[in-house]
């Protein structure tokens, strides 16, 4: 019986070892305490479904969580800023609004912003097997390719 027990974490630390829990931050004034971070969390091994959230923070004044809803591991997860400084956050199809004034303010969008989407920042991604923020780079270079 007592071998057993001591067997068990063995079997089950391969499951474990599969589940995805990782971040990676886009740093808006080039300063840690001015961020966008992106959590990607797999509550279960056995399926590939991801929880995405977005942590908004301006420190020490706010810091907020916003779930993103999920994705894959795979999900590129793009940054827009429009000319006020706010964010447009796109995964897949779906878009949201999110600000660091007050890290409050979050909403789900139901179309392309009238005014556009402003500037690309850059895409949250795999990057050689590590989620990573990878900034726009210059023209003709696509942010999104592996």
């Amino acid at each position: 019986m007592r071998l057993r027990h001591l067997l068990l974490p063995l079997f089950v630390a391969p499951l474990l070892a599969a589940c995805v829990n990782d971040t990676a931050s886009y740093s808006i004034d080039g300063t840690p305490e001015h961020s966008l971070s992106l959590v990607r969390e797999q509550p279960v091994f056995w399926n590939d479904k991801v929880n995405l959230s977005l942590i908004v923070s301006r420190m020490p004044n706010c810091v907020r969580r916003h779930s993103l809803g999920s994705g894959t591991a795979k999900t590129l997860v793009e940054v827009w800023q429009v000319p006020s400084g706010a964010f447009i956050i796109r995964v897949g199809k779906r878009m949201y609004a999110t600000e660091t004034q007050t890290c409050e303010g979050f909403a789900r969008l139901d179309a392309d912003p009238v005014t556009g989407m402003g500037e690309l920042r850059g895409v949250f991604r795999l990057n050689q097997g590590q989620l990573a923020f990878v900034p726009k780079a210059a023209p003709g270079v696509d942010a999104g390719a592996e």
